[in-house]
């Protein structure tokens, strides 16, 4: 079994301490004004309440991680808020008055009223939060015991701040446990601060952690810790954030020279040996994307992971927390789940291997029909496409076929077949995703008990943060540089060093290019809805499409491929058997995985292309969205920044509603 996580399962020690020898830790959670002296005495005890801190903060077992968001309750949605995934959510579909604070649309991620329960919400947490680092001077602690503690502390309260802040915009800051025994009301109501005095105190407790955990090393046992490097990188995504056009629609380069000045401290906080010597992971080297397929299963001191979940395989129920992504990615033939599938528009966005897009390198032309080949390696690691090769423990030469035959002569060129290699059914863009399936992973258990750790921010991220910052401030020779610096570790082609972008000029091209590159390298990663949303591009009403060259989401009906079988001489192969699997030696049109290739052909990856080219038709499959009334993408501008949905502003007017949201007395204006 491979060694437990903290960070994932850091309720662990909490559970095995209360159980055995203390009710007070929990009936302080319960009395809302109670301090247990103990908990701030005891070094174990007190880590053992920054661990739960942690627990509330992070994945639940199964948890699908590369497109799990807590602020979105733990699942998809925000990802299907994107060009991602399919799918109809609350926030890409019609509504009658967008702008209600009493519907669905209205994200509740802030909170509701106070119950005689107590919840896992943002404001319970603040103050779970609070009152440690209200009272962890006041016992006697040693120096070397609280400071650590301490500083992880700063780092989650401002972790909770920037989550409501990216949403709402300004927030109550609340920064000393609030009593619930008190003759003054008043004193408990807390307005909506200004988002830029949120910003400020965000970064305040980022310094803050920043110094508390400065020199503190973390051994194996406590890897996925929050170090001082992860703070300063944190920092930089915060004003990273500032910077945009979300917030800064008046391009206030001051924010940009800010932002720059955080990333590129954080990168050099980093690289030393205090910040944890971090790097873009090289391991296996940089040719056909190797290293960028190996960092996924490099565990405890992969150099890439700056703030990592981490997971176990194990299947005790009271300290399991399997990662649930390798299950939701196989396929039902498999016997996982088969339940994300990538979209056209996502394959689209990768390069091809000389870094220039599909339809534009003149070196490698593109086609539908052969959408997979000379492709940035990065691709082959992140789909898996008919017939594409995808090993697991039991067949290392497995491969994923995803093809449909038509059992009757169609009537029309709209009929779809009904013949199905995947008789318990595929994904609904028929295109797997691969990224971070582990190659040596069992299906024994249905791949159900994963340990594969997900990294939420890795070191390629501080990199092109610092590549955005310095393009902002039209350092431009250096954000390229950084975009190159990526792109030669995913294994493109060099061309001089300019790995593709030797017509990017301008300031903006510049900063498309760093998005394009962010659409690629954190596919799948929960970072596509938050570049949309502060770079305002889920429509045109901003002009950032344009600026940018970037296809507006909203209109966008999210596409796959179907894979139909054809004859060698180019007509639609009709009949009950599947055309491809031999029956008694001999398939009725050709065999799919052959012991001997035709004539010419040496290895797999000439027979697939002689496959595609003789036997596969490639149509865009359009019904993986809604087919219902013309569904297409819905984006209101009301989801810049979130109202507080009723259940919240009913008990607490002085709140003051979000501006284009309805419900409160008063208006906030989250830009100020």
């Amino acid at each position: 079994m491979k060694n437990i996580k903290i960070n994932i399962l850091a309720c662990v020690a909490l559970a095995l301490f209360l159980g055995s020898c203390s009710d007070d830790f929990l009936e302080e959670k319960k009395d809302l004004s109670g301090v247990n002296e103990e908990t701030y005495e005891n070094p174990i005890l007190a880590k053992a309440y920054v661990d739960y801190i942690y627990k509330s903060f992070l994945p639940a077992n199964n948890a699908i991680s590369y497109t799990w968001d807590l602020a979105s309750n733990g699942n998809d949605d925000f990802s299907q808020t994107t060009d991602e995934l399919t799918g109809e959510v609350n926030w890409n579909k019609v509504w009658a008055a967008p702008g209600r604070n009493t519907d669905a649309n209205c994200l509740p991620y802030i909170g509701s009223a106070m119950t005689s329960g107590i919840r896992n919400d943002s404001y319970t947490r603040l103050r779970q939060i609070n009152l440690f680092l209200d009272n962890i001077d006041k016992y006697g602690m040693a120096e070397a015991d609280k400071n650590p503690l301490k500083g992880q502390m700063y780092f989650w309260r401002a972790w909770q701040y920037f989550d409501l802040v990216r949403l709402y915009g300004g927030v109550p800051l609340v920064l000393k446990a609030q009593s619930s025994i008190t003759d003054d009301i008043e004193t408990t109501k807390i307005p909506r601060s200004s988002t830029s005095a949120c910003i400020e105190q965000i970064v305040a407790d980022l310094d803050m952690a920043k110094e508390l955990l400065s020199g503190t090393t973390w051994g194996n046992a406590d890897w996925g810790r929050i170090t001082s490097g992860a703070a300063a990188a944190f920092k930089g995504r915060v004003l990273l954030t500032w910077a945009s056009p979300l917030f800064n629609r008046n391009d206030d380069v001051s924010r940009w020279q800010r932002a720059y000045d955080a990333n590129k401290e954080a990168v050099t906080l980093l690289e030393s040996a205090e910040g944890g010597s971090k790097k873009l992971f090289s391991t296996g080297g940089f040719a056909n994307g190797t290293a960028w397929e190996n960092m996924w299963f490099t565990e405890v001191n992969n150099p890439e992971a700056v703030i990592v979940y981490g997971f176990n395989n194990t299947t005790s129920s009271n300290i399991q927390r399997n990662n649930g992504w390798e299950r939701a990615c196989r396929s039902k033939t498999l016997g996982a789940s088969g339940s994300i599938g990538a979209t056209k528009q996502i394959m689209d966005a990768f390069p091809m291997k000389d870094g220039k897009a599909p339809g534009v390198s003149t070196a490698y032309p593109y086609s539908l029909q052969t959408f997979y080949k000379n492709r940035d390696p990065r691709f082959y690691k992140t789909f898996v496409y008919n017939g594409a090769a995808w090993a697991h423990a039991e067949e290392t030469t497995f491969k994923q076929f995803t093809y449909y035959w038509f059992k009757t002569t169609p009537a029309n060129s709209t009929v779809l077949p009904t013949g199905f290699t995947e008789t318990l059914g595929t994904v609904n863009t028929n295109v797997y995703i691969r990224k971070a399936v582990d190659p040596k992973a069992s299906k024994a258990n249905s791949f159900q008990f994963s340990g594969t750790d997900y990294m939420e921010m890795r070191f390629a991220e501080v990199l092109l943060n610092l590549a955005e910052s310095a393009i902002g401030i039209n350092e431009l020779a250096e954000g390229k540089a950084l975009i190159a610096k990526i792109r030669e570790r995913a294994g493109i082609e060099s061309n001089g060093g300019t790995f593709g972008l030797a017509d990017v000029m301008t300031r903006d091209q510049h900063f498309a290019a760093v998005i394009n590159e962010r659409k690629v390298e954190f596919a799948y990663e929960s970072k596509r809805f938050w570049d949309l949303r502060r770079w305002l591009l889920f429509n045109d009403d901003f002009g950032t499409c344009t600026r940018l060259n970037q296809t507006p989401i909203e209109g966008m009906r999210r596409q796959g491929l179907f894979f139909i079988a054809k004859r060698q001489n180019g007509t639609d192969y009709v009949g009950n058997a599947d055309p491809f699997i031999p029956v008694n030696g001999v398939a009725p049109v050709a065999d799919r995985n052959p012991l001997t290739y035709p004539t010419g052909i040496t290895n797999y990856d000439q027979y697939l292309d002689y496959f595609y080219t003789n036997f596969i038709r490639v149509v865009v499959k359009d019904n993986a969205d809604p087919v219902t009334a013309n569904w297409t993408f819905k984006w209101y501008n009301q989801y810049y920044f979130f109202g507080i949905p009723s259940s919240a502003l009913n008990t607490s007017l002085y709140l003051g509603q979000t501006d284009g949201w309805s419900g409160g007395t008063s208006t906030f204006y989250p830009l100020q």
